[in-house]
């Protein structure tokens, strides 16, 4: 912020100039003087950054003004400044929702100088707290933060869209690499959550002793080793959106609790009794079939029906057609951004070679592709030569693909050149085929 406007409001004309002389010595700050409580509350649509308040007012006393103050602007921070020294005062003012009190002694302006600049530092952290939400949401719009024009893409726009409109919970499915986490940060940074925290706990990844007190915290002593208090991921979330990432893979045990705190809507940290309320979006997020899971016994069908919400189906890449293209572009065009490369466009063998890839890494293995394509190039065109695929074992699901017959022949004979040492006539034999249709496929492919 450039500037603190700030309303004194003191019926000691002196003082009141006083403090005006005072704090304008920092070219930072506007001031505008009140001699009274209703001249100030006439005021307030001038939207002050903070108001300093004397105590004792010829209209009605500081507290009376400070509540009609918070009442219309609850977010005006309120200093109150008084001859009273009585600690009770002091305290039920705070109470009430002041920012400081300060007595009226030969301290009292340079304590306030104080809390002003340490006030102003607040608010300026705050505003650009907000500012660089305002740039994450603008960064995660849906047409900027995932990329791809298939259909089965567009239904997921879609759902998504419906989901930024209510406070649903959410549940997103897709095999690992379709970016789940980027979705559930869109639907988070589009909706009216924005501002507030999004936390991404990935279950998997969380030892089952220490689960507990990473969801919901714990008190200083409350365990061995528990050294000072912490908060738990729920808390960290309240007003925003928590995704619970591989959440199939949370214990029975754990998933009890978990239903307990969607159910209750509050927590208690682990060694205390007091009672945090919650208000929070919970996003899901698995590769599993939760459903399948639930028939197997190995998840809580009440804690299914809990978090199901809208479920979100993602596509594994290899069912997007020429999103596959789309993103390689993307992913080339930062690549080259970020290392100050030339850009790179792709050869029509190169995009065929793509297009006929199965991707069982999905989008991640997309990207690690093409940042090496581009490193391994020579000129300022991806060559298919230059594109590797390092997928450490034979295409998963290989029949779900839903490609065409070539695709598939394509696919089986790539397997069985890497096994046999790129031996055409070994994997002619193999497959009891010609050894001029392997020739032929190798050619046409670039395998």
């Amino acid at each position: 912020m450039s500037s603190l406007k700030i309303f004194v409001v003191e019926d000691d004309t002196w003082y009141a100039g006083i403090i005006e002389h005072y704090l304008l010595k920092n070219p930072d700050y506007e001031v505008e003087k009140f001699h009274d409580a209703s001249s100030c509350l006439e005021n307030l649509f001038k939207a002050p950054s903070v108001i300093t308040l004397d105590y004792s007012l010829p209209d009605m006393n500081g507290l009376e003004c400070m509540r009609r103050i918070k009442k219309r602007f609850p977010e005006i921070p309120v200093i109150i400044i008084s001859g009273q020294r009585e600690v009770a005062t002091a305290v039920d003012l705070i109470k009430e929702g002041a920012y400081d009190y300060i007595v009226k002694d030969e301290d009292a302006l340079d304590r306030l100088w104080n809390v002003l600049r340490i006030l102003k530092e607040n608010l300026e952290l705050r505003e650009e707290n907000i500012r660089l939400k305002d740039e994450m949401g603008g960064k995660y719009e849906f047409s900027r933060a995932i990329i791809g024009n298939s259909e089965v893409m567009k239904k997921v726009f879609s759902i998504m869209k419906k989901a930024t409109d209510s406070n649903i919970n959410i549940s997103i499915y897709g095999e690992t690499g379709t970016g789940k986490e980027l979705i559930a940060k869109s639907i988070h940074y589009n909706s009216s959550r924005r501002k507030n925290p999004f936390v991404p706990v990935n279950v998997s990844a969380i030892p089952e002793e220490l689960i507990e007190s990473e969801l919901f915290g714990h008190e200083k002593g409350a365990f061995t080793g528990a050294g000072a208090r912490r908060t738990g991921k729920f808390e960290e979330a309240n007003n925003g959106t928590l995704l619970l990432d591989e959440i199939a893979d949370m214990s029975m045990n754990m998933q009890a609790k978990v239903l307990r705190a969607l159910q209750e809507r509050e927590i208690s940290r682990i060694g205390s009794n007091k009672i945090i309320k919650l208000n929070v979006r919970v996003i899901t997020a698995t590769h599993k079939d939760l459903a399948d899971e639930v028939r197997a016994g190995n998840f809580r069908k009440d804690l299914y029906y809990r978090i199901l919400g809208i479920p979100i189906n993602l596509p594994a890449l290899r069912e997007r057609g020429h999103d596959i293209l789309q993103l390689a572009r993307y992913f080339a065009d930062n690549f080259c951004k970020e290392n100050n490369f030339k850009t790179y466009s792709f050869s029509r063998e190169a995009k065929e070679k793509l297009l006929s890839y199965h991707f069982p890494g999905n989008v991640r293995e997309l990207r690690a592709i093409i940042e090496m394509a581009v490193v391994m190039s020579d000129n300022n065109q991806i060559e298919a030569g230059e594109i590797s695929f390092h997928s450490p074992e034979p295409p998963t699901g290989f029949l779900n693909m839903e490609t065409t017959l070539e695709n598939y022949t394509v696919q089986i004979i790539k397997h069985f050149l890497e096994k046999y040492n790129h031996n055409a006539i070994t994997v002619a034999e193999k497959l009891d085929i010609g050894k001029s249709t392997i020739y032929r496929m190798i050619k046409k492919h670039n395998l």
